[in-house]
């Protein structure tokens, strides 16, 4: 069976989709000695090269890999940061096969979870706006909140980036001057949340991310751990990204 080259590089582990394509237009990767096109099929028993150097693939790669991750404030999302910031590829367990890609990111004062994967395909499903995969975060405010306010964040508000909004707000506790919601949107748009509760003169104290899709962070995991996806958790958010691949690989 031949799939699109770009997928099939993805779900081996080697990056994202978007990225693959992306070394694949710069003429960077060949198969069987010619440079590669968008597009192009392959079964995995083909030679493959990036930047001249021989990939060694397998006609079925191995089951992918998914964790998540608590995210503490203070680290950054890349793996490597020039002003020696402690990023969130430093705690992660060394994967099986493949490399470790973040499903979104979050910024540096921002904690909670995230989702890692070896499977490139998976992780740009999950972050494609047009899966509307939700996500769920707690958020405390500095501020008093009117009923006017929140009809507006729900009905939609302009941002330098375009119209954005909540899907879903609910209070959850606090009082006075420190009240905390519970907010989903289903795009990850850079300080989104944080942007969404300014435009109302709001200042966002503390953020965490509580939920992606149908994995939530549970109170056991402590900032700065990680766990694997039980196979119930693998099944939900593979059928949630609108791929097949993980109902049967969870039970492996």
């Amino acid at each position: 069976m031949q799939e699109r080259l770009q997928k099939f590089l993805a779900r081996t582990g080697l990056g994202s989709r978007r990225h693959i394509e992306s070394l694949i237009r710069a003429g960077r990767i060949e198969v069987d000695g010619r440079v590669a096109e968008l597009g192009q099929k392959v079964s995995g028993r083909e030679h493959i090269r990036v930047d001249g150097r021989a990939v060694t693939l397998k006609a079925q790669p191995q089951a992918a890999e998914v964790i998540v991750y608590h995210k503490p404030v203070g680290e950054v999302c890349s793996r490597s940061d020039p002003e020696g910031r402690r990023t969130v590829f430093a705690n992660l367990p060394r994967p099986r096969a493949g490399r470790w890609i973040s499903v979104g990111r979050l910024d540096i004062s921002t904690a909670g979870l995230l989702l890692f994967t070896t499977d490139g395909e998976l992780a740009n499903r999950l972050m494609h706006p047009a899966q509307e995969i939700e996500r769920e975060y707690a958020v405390r405010l500095l501020g008093e909140v009117t009923e006017a306010m929140l009809r507006r964040l729900i009905q939609g508000v302009p941002l330098d980036d375009g119209p954005a909004r909540f899907t879903a707000i609910e209070r959850s506790g606090g009082s006075g001057a420190n009240q905390w919601y519970h907010v989903i949107i289903k795009e990850g748009r850079n300080r989104e949340v944080r942007r969404l509760w300014e435009s109302q003169g709001l200042t966002v104290s503390r953020l965490s991310r509580v939920r992606y899709g149908p994995v939530i962070l549970e109170r056991g995991l402590r900032p700065g751990k990680s766990r694997a996806l039980t196979p119930a958790e693998y099944r939900q958010l593979y059928r949630a990204a609108g791929l097949a691949g993980g109902a049967d690989e969870a039970d492996a």
